[in-house]
């Protein structure tokens, strides 16, 4: 695969990822695709996380850290990764999850052959541990503004975005699903996204994951539906419907 390609951003907010960062970082590093920044925003530490940081910034200079002064959410560490992102491709990985070696390669080969602006990837779920548990969450062909509403499949790990179609980023700054009402305002533009179904990526479901809980995911999608996206009742309630039954199938 040619390496004219342009230079994709890597965002990656981090908070006392201590015990992970290591093989978040490792897994970048091994890509096939070998021209890319790492912009990790360290959203203040208190464990070991930032003295990790430092030590692989200082090895690779593709490696970029950021460190906060007061702990913000992870909308703030992504938007300050953001605003210093070079890239014209973005690529978000948080501070727990890893990529397969292939995954920028095939992903952006995917985008750039089609002219794709939004394009996501399907992905595997791994214990806190890092024991596979053989579920694989697909990518549908594509999503729609409206579809997504109804299914939240998009995993946040598995997103490339081409800035130079979509405009500049920005996300809301709610402490959590900043990353489904930031896919949802792409969308709603126009922009269709476009699965590519192979499974790239691992995403750690740990024992404290806020999706894990399944009333506080269900409450915050209600918020962003309502608040976010203020939807009308009627409409919300349909969406939240459908948003039900898929959480449900995607357990199973």
């Amino acid at each position: 695969m040619g390496d004219n390609r342009p230079l994709v951003s890597i965002i990656t907010p981090c908070y006392n990822a201590c015990e992970f960062i290591d093989k978040t970082i490792e897994s970048v590093k091994k890509q096939t695709f070998k021209d890319w920044e790492m912009i990790i925003v360290d959203d203040c530490s208190t464990d070991g996380t930032r003295a990790k940081l430092k030590r692989h910034s200082e090895s690779d200079s593709r490696i970029r850290a950021i460190y906060l002064h007061e702990n913000g959410g992870a909308a703030v560490a992504r938007n300050t990764a953001l605003q210093h992102a070079n890239g014209r491709y973005v690529a978000f990985l948080d501070s727990d999850d890893s990529w397969k070696p292939g995954k920028l390669d095939k992903q952006l080969d995917f985008m750039q052959q089609n002219h794709y602006a939004f394009t996501f990837t399907a992905y595997e779920c791994i214990s806190s541990d890092g024991v596979r548990l053989n579920k694989t969450i697909p990518a549908p062909d594509l999503i729609t503004y409206d579809d997504l509403l109804k299914n939240t499949i998009v995993g946040c790990l598995t997103v490339m975005i081409d800035r130079e179609q979509t405009g500049q980023i920005e996300m809301p700054n709610i402490r959590t699903r900043q990353d489904l009402a930031t896919w949802l305002g792409i969308l709603k533009k126009g922009v269709i996204g476009y699965g590519l179904n192979e499974n790239l990526a691992e995403y750690r479901v740990g024992n404290a994951s806020i999706s894990k809980n399944k009333w506080k995911a269900a409450k915050m999608n209600w918020f962003v539906y309502r608040k976010v996206e203020k939807l009308n009742m009627v409409k919300a309630f349909w969406c939240f419907s459908h948003y039900a039954v898929h959480a449900v199938l995607k357990r199973i």
